[in-house]
C-alpha cells in the first residue's frame, strides 16, 4: 500500500483507537503531514526506535511499540531465551510509562516475563539490572537528549550492552518480518499481574545499583576532608537523574550539592529548555545562575536519562566557569581513574581505554603515558560495550574506561552503557582529590594539556528533515566517497578510512588496509599536522553530522585552528547538499 492507502487504513481499521483516528482526521487537508507519518515504517535499528509521538507508521505510538515487541518476543523464542525474562526501565517523556507497559504486556502474551521499574530510572539502571536479573534482554523507552516531541525504544541483550552482531541483525529481521498487526499479541494487565508475567522492580535494584556505584570510590578519604568545602550545583533536566545523583551524593558525604529547583521534577515537556541536551549552553542557564549565587566548584546536568552528563568547572577569576566538552571531561575522568590505579600500583598490564573513532585523539595520548592499551571503536556505546563482553570471556584485557564525545562515559563493568550518575560521583570525587593538593579541576585541565599538548575538538551537524533529507545525506557521503578530497582547509589528506567499505587508504602510496570494524557509513580522514575530520549520519536523528579536531601549540593556536577547520567544514558540506 502507498501511504495514503495505509492511512485510510488506520482511519477505517477498528483496531486502531479513536483518539488514533481523531488525530489522523484532523491532518487529512495536510497531505505533505499524512506523507511524513505513512511514507514509510518507524524503522528499528541497531539503536531500536526513535521518532516523534503521534499516530502514524512513521510514528511513535503504542502500535508501533507492540509490533517492535512482537518481533523482540519472536527473537528471545526462538533463541530459547523466554524463561529468562526482560528488564524494562523508562524516562520522563511523554508517553513513556505507557510505552513501557506495552511492551511489557506483548511479552507477558508470549509467555515472557518482564520486570517493569516502579517509576522512571537512568538508562544506567536499566542495564545493571539486566544482569543483576539475568534476564535475556532489556528494553528502556527513551529518547535521550532529543527534542520533546520524540521517543524511543532501545533494546539491551544478556550482557546489559545494547544489541550488536548477531543479535542486532536477528532481532531487526524478526521486527520486519511483522507486516501487519493481526499477529501482534497483548494482555490485560491485571492478568498480566495475576500469571506473574508482569513484575514491578524498584528499590531492590536501586540499592544494589547505588553500592556497585560506590565500590569505584578511589579516594573516600579525600571526599571526606573537604566534604564541607566544595559546592556543587546539579540539574536533571527534568528527568531520571535528580533521585540516585542526589542519594548518591549525599551518601557520599558530599554536604553541599544544590539542585536546580526549576529542573528538578520529572516533565516530558522540558519547559524550562528547547530541548535537554546537557551539551547545550542553553540547558546550564539556570544551573550557572545558581552557581553564581552560591560560588559553586562544580556545575552538572544529566539528560532526560541520565547517561550524559555535561559539566561547567569553576574558573581562576570568580564568577567565571570553564565549559567542558565531553571530549574534555571525558578525558579529565580518564585521567583521574587511571592515575589512581597506577598511583594504587594496581594498574593491569594489559589495561585498556576504549573510545570511539569521533572521540579526541588526546585519550591516545593518555593511554600512551600510562602504557596501557588504546582501543577504538565505531560510534555507538554499545560497541564499547561489546569490548567489555569480549574482555570477559577472553581475559585478553582489562576494562579501565571507555567515553565518547557526545558526553558519555563508564568507569566500572556494574553497567554496560554510558552511566552519567557514576560520573557525576567520580568528577565530584576528583574535584575533592584535587582540592586536597591544592588545585581545582581547571588547573588539571591546564596541566594535562602542558603535558599531552593543546588537543581541540568539534562536531557540527546539519539538520535534513524528511524523506528528501534522507536522500541528501546519502548522496552527499556517496560524492566524498567517490571524490576524495586530496586537501581539506589547507591540510593534506594522508589517509582515508571508509567504514562502509572497510579500506584504509594510504593517499601517497594508495596502499589499502582493512578498518578492522564493522561496515558502517561513515568517512575518517587523518589530515596533516595531528588534525583529523570524519563525517557520519547520525543515528538518531535527520542530521548530517561531522566532527573534526586539532593540535595546537596553545590554548588561542588550538582555537583559532579548530575554528578555521570547522568553518571549512560548513561551506564544503553545504557546498555538496
Amino acid at each position: 500500500m502507498d501511504y495514503r492507502e495505509l492511512y485510510e487504513e488506520w482511519l477505517s481499521n477498528p483496531y486502531f483507537d479513536d483518539n488514533t483516528k481523531k488525530e489522523l482526521e484532523a491532518i487529512k487537508n495536510d497531505e505533505k503531514e499524512i506523507e511524513d507519518r505513512f511514507y514509510k515504517n518507524l524503522e528499528f535499528g541497531t539503536a531500536g526506535l526513535r521518532g516523534v509521538i503521534g499516530a502514524g507508521t512513521n510514528r511513535m505510538n503504542i502500535y508501533t511499540v507492540r509490533k517492535a515487541t512482537q518481533g523482540l518476543a519472536n527473537y528471545i523464542i526462538k533463541m530459547n531465551g523466554q524463561d529468562r525474562g526482560v528488564a524494562i526501565a523508562y524516562d520522563s517523556r511523554r508517553m513513556s510509562p505507557e510505552f513501557a507497559d506495552e511492551a511489557a504486556l506483548c511479552l507477558n502474551s508470549n509467555g515472557i516475563k518482564a520486570y517493569v521499574f516502579d517509576s522512571l530510572r537512568p538508562t544506567p539502571e536499566l542495564s545493571f539490572a539486566v544482569r543483576e536479573l539475568n534476564c535475556i534482554a532489556g528494553i528502556n523507552v527513551t529518547a535521550s537528549h532529543n527534542p520533546a516531541e520524540y521517543n524511543g525504544y532501545k533494546v539491551y541483550w544478556e550482557d546489559g550492552a545494547q544489541i550488536t552482531p548477531p543479535h542486532d541483525t536477528g532481532i531487526m529481521s524478526a521486527v520486519s518480518a511483522i507486516t501487519g498487526y493481526a499477529n501482534v499479541k497483548t494482555m490485560e494487565k491485571e492478568e498480566a499481574v495475576k500469571a506473574g508475567l508482569y513484575v514491578q522492580i524498584g528499590k531492590e535494584i536501586d540499592d544494589k545499583y547505588i553500592a556497585a556505584l560506590k565500590k569505584l570510590v578511589k579516594n573516600p578519604e579525600a571526599i571526606k576532608a573537604v566534604q564541607k568545602d566544595i559546592k556543587i550545583v546539579y540539574t536533571p533536566l527534568h528527568g531520571a537523574g535528580n533521585v540516585p545523583v542526589r542519594r548518591l551524593l549525599k551518601e557520599l558525604g558530599f554536604e553541599n550539592v544544590y539542585v536546580v529547583k526549576e529542573q528538578e521534577l520529572p516533565d516530558g515537556n522540558f519547559p524550562t529548555v528547547s530541548y535537554p541536551n546537557p551539551e547545550s549552553a542553553e540547558a546550564f542557564e539556570l544551573a550557572v545562575k545558581l552557581g553564581d549565587e552560591i560560588e559553586a566548584d562544580i556545575l552538572l546536568a544529566t539528560d532526560p536519562d541520565a547517561d550524559r552528563l555535561g559539566v561547567y568547572i569553576k574558573g581562576s577569576k570568580p564568577g567565571t566557569y570553564h565549559i567542558l566538552t565531553g571530549n574534555m571531561s571525558g578525558c579529565l575522568l580518564a585521567e583521574y581513574e587511571i592515575s589512581q590505579l597506577k598511583e594504587a600500583g594496581k594498574l593491569p598490564e594489559n589495561g585498556a581505554l576504549i573510545k570511539s573513532i569521533v572521540t579526541t585523539n588526546l585519550a591516545n595520548d593518555i593511554a600512551d603515558y600510562y602504557g596501557i592499551h588504546l582501543i577504538e571503536v565505531l560510534t555507538g556505546f554499545k560497541y564499547i560495550g561489546e569490548k567489555m563482553l569480549e574482555f570477559e570471556k577472553t581475559n585478553q584485557g582489562t576494562y579501565l574506561f571507555g567515553f565518547e564525545e557526545s558526553y558519555g562515559c563508564l568507569i566500572g563493568t556494574h553497567a554496560r552503557d554510558k552511566d552519567a550518575v557514576v560520573a557525576t560521583m567520580a568528577l565530584c570525587e576528583a574535584a575533592a582529590y584535587y582540592k586536597t593538593k591544592g588545585m581545582s579541576l581547571w588547573d588539571k585541565m591546564k596541566e594535562m594539556y602542558e603535558r599531552y599538548g593543546y588537543w581541540r575538538d568539534g562536531v557540527q551537524a546539519i539538520t535534513l528533515k524528511g524523506k528528501e533529507g534522507i536522500e541528501k545525506i546519502q548522496n552527499t557521503l556517496e560524492k566524498l566517497r567517490n571524490d576524495v578530497p586530496k586537501e581539506i582547509a589547507g591540510y593534506k589528506v594522508l589517509s582515508e578510512r571508509d567504514y562502509k567499505l572497510d579500506v584504509i587508504r594510504d593517499m601517497e602510496t594508495g596502499e589499502t588496509t582493512s578498518t578492522g570494524l564493522p561496515k558502517s557509513n561513515v568517512l575518517y580522514y587523518d589530515l596533516s599536522d595531528y588534525a583529523w575530520v570524519c563525517i557520519r549520519p547520525s543515528g538518531t536523528e535527520p542530521k548530517l553530522k561531522f566532527y573534526y579536531g586539532v593540535k595546537g601549540s596553545s590554548f588561542d593556536d588550538a582555537n583559532a585552528k579548530l575554528k578555521e577547520l570547522g568553518d571549512y567544514m560548513v561551506k564544503m558540506v553545504n557546498a555538496m547538499l
